[in-house]
């Protein structure tokens, strides 16, 4: 039971590691490589290139596939070629899997020594950051170490070897091992690792350690299309499109598991070094040989799964929050923002038809308006959720103040609806329903206010979007002359009253609540500017005078 419990630990080290390594180089690099990435789609051949590298530093074909069909998702590659970086993908995760199946144990403990000390001195920053990369490199290659340790015990027990003598010559269960043991870990490099250390240490035998690596390769394509079940048709047409090669490849690959053990295995004597070396074989066989074929996949996923007809796509529900994206907590907080501006598109729009009901007595458009404050409310929500799935220890001080900043964008884009929505049930109940109209004068002034509200609206979108310190000076400075407009507007039409105009007073109470609604939407706007503005130290910290007298000693 003590054998058995070490190697679980060791196996569970070996997982860590390959976590910690994918984490800490996303944090470092997860910009760098999203960039990359759009930028080789020139041909499949340096797609397929991309694909390698960014694999072997982030050390999971799967992220790198949830990567890929996110900007297959947003419209910003075509499925061919994110096809085509998935073969690189593959290679590059049998690229490191052959680096480390290596002997590099002396490595372990200098790779843990400098990263804990890197990372202890500076967690929230790069360097920390790459301390983090060097423990979790350290950690494989200790964990490979203690799994050969451990396992050898084994071999003596009996029920061990009746449970390896029943997978044994069965291929179909040696797949369905292989690929659950990647589904369970989340790392198929993880997983062949451990098999090669296994065999080399007799506890499974050559033929049977085979048969599990070529289950974890279809283990990594099924994990990427769990993840991604709830995602759009366009992401799944990549997890699903990478799956048929995967399984191809095992077609191709299966039957010629005899001719490697005959003519390949004996040339290479050490037994873990054919195992990394059959899986980097496997994944070159359907790179090279298959990379023809992506656009035959791809048109094949199109037939099979044909993305909605864009027609019937309710331009009211979210549409940008990929829940594939959140393996890459930095992808997902650009996710967020682009719902974030979807959520304000909606309430600008509310805004604008706002007016045209003042004007006009559309009740029709009315009732039209207060069902998008319906989505703007189920817009807030869906952001928020997203966003509350977003692992916030693996995002950097940028991006930890960007989630704040989304947040708060949507709340308020949240209550401007709100507000918008109980000006329109006042005008229906106060003025339509009633039949009466505002004075010339009074809708001079409503108009002048609500054209700077849209103007504001819209500059408080590209403060939130670009982040703009001068853009931010002016939404500020705007605040202060719509409040001063405000006063002089209602001083106005207090004037008015006086003068006995019939309008005024017909409408007096909604006139005023009207003008402090559209104050209190346009403060909210403005408060777009406090996160922009305060790292400056443009603000004043109170705007209460310091000249209070002092309280007299008793």
């Amino acid at each position: 039971m003590k054998h058995l419990l070490n190697l679980l630990a060791a196996i569970a080290l070996l997982v860590w590691g390959t976590q910690l390594v994918r984490t800490g180089v996303l944090r470092v690099f997860g910009a760098n490589l999203r960039s990359l990435l759009a930028r080789s789609m020139g041909n499949r051949f340096s797609a397929a290139l991309s694909g390698i590298g960014v694999t072997a530093l982030v050390q999971s074909s799967t992220a790198t596939a949830l990567m890929t069909s996110s900007f297959v998702g947003q419209g910003l590659i075509s499925l061919p070629a994110a096809l085509a970086v998935m073969r690189g993908a593959d290679v590059g995760t049998a690229l490191m899997a052959v680096l480390f199946s290596t002997d590099l144990s002396w490595l372990s403990p200098l790779f843990i020594f400098v990263g804990v000390v890197m990372y202890m001195a500076r967690q929230d920053t790069t360097t920390g950051r790459v301390g983090r990369v060097f423990i979790g490199l350290g950690l494989i290659l200790l964990a490979l170490r203690l799994v050969v340790e451990t396992s050898e015990p084994l071999l003596a027990s009996p029920v061990v070897r009746t449970l390896l003598g029943s997978v044994s010559s069965d291929l179909v269960a040696e797949l369905l091992v292989g690929a659950a043991l990647a589904v369970i870990s989340y790392s198929s490099l993880a997983i062949v690792l451990l098999i090669a250390a296994m065999a080399a240490s007799h506890v499974v035998p050559t033929e049977v350690a085979l048969g599990l690596v070529l289950g974890a390769n279809l283990g990594s394509g099924l994990l990427a299309i769990l993840t991604t079940l709830k995602a759009s048709v366009e992401v799944r047409q990549v997890t699903w499109g990478n799956m048929v090669f995967k399984v191809l490849g095992v077609a191709l690959v299966a039957p010629l598991i005899g001719l490697w053990l005959r003519h390949a295995h004996p040339r290479l004597g050490d037994i873990a070094t054919s195992v990394v070396l059959f899986h980097l074989a496997y994944n070159v066989v359907i790179s090279l040989g298959f990379i023809g074929m992506t656009q035959w996949v791809a048109s094949l996923m199109a037939r099979l799964m044909p993305p909605a007809d864009p027609a019937s796509k309710n331009p009211l529900r979210p549409r940008h929050l990929d829940p594939s994206a959140l393996a890459t907590p930095s992808l997902a907080i650009s996710c967020a923002a682009r719902e974030a501006l979807h959520q304000a598109d909606l309430v600008e729009a509310m805004l604008v038809g706002m007016y045209t009901v003042i004007r006009t007595g559309d009740l029709k458009l009315s009732a039209e308006l207060r069902q998008i404050d319906d989505s703007v409310d189920e817009l807030y929500s869906a952001i928020k959720y997203y966003l509350t799935k977003i692992s916030r220890s693996e995002l950097d001080e940028r991006e930890g103040r960007r989630w704040t900043d989304i947040i708060g964008f949507t709340i308020n884009m949240e209550q401007i609806g709100d507000i918008i929505e109980r000006v329109l049930i006042d005008i229906e109940d106060k003025k339509i329903k009633r039949g009466f109209r505002f004075s010339e004068a009074g809708m001079q002034e409503i108009t002048e206010l609500h054209g700077r509200l849209v103007d504001n609206l819209r500059l408080a979108m590209s403060v939130f979007l670009n982040g703009d310190v001068r853009d931010a000076r002016r939404l500020l400075e705007e605040k202060v002359r719509f409040r001063d407009l405000e006063r002089s507007y209602a001083a106005a039409h207090l004037a008015r009253l006086s003068d006995r105009t019939v309008p005024s007073i017909e409408t007096s109470s909604l006139h005023i609540d009207l003008l402090s609604e559209l104050k209190r939407i346009n403060s909210l706007l403005c408060s777009m500017a406090y996160p922009i503005l305060e790292p400056t130290g443009t603000l004043a910290p109170s705007r209460l005078q310091d000249a209070a007298p002092a309280r007299p000693q008793s």
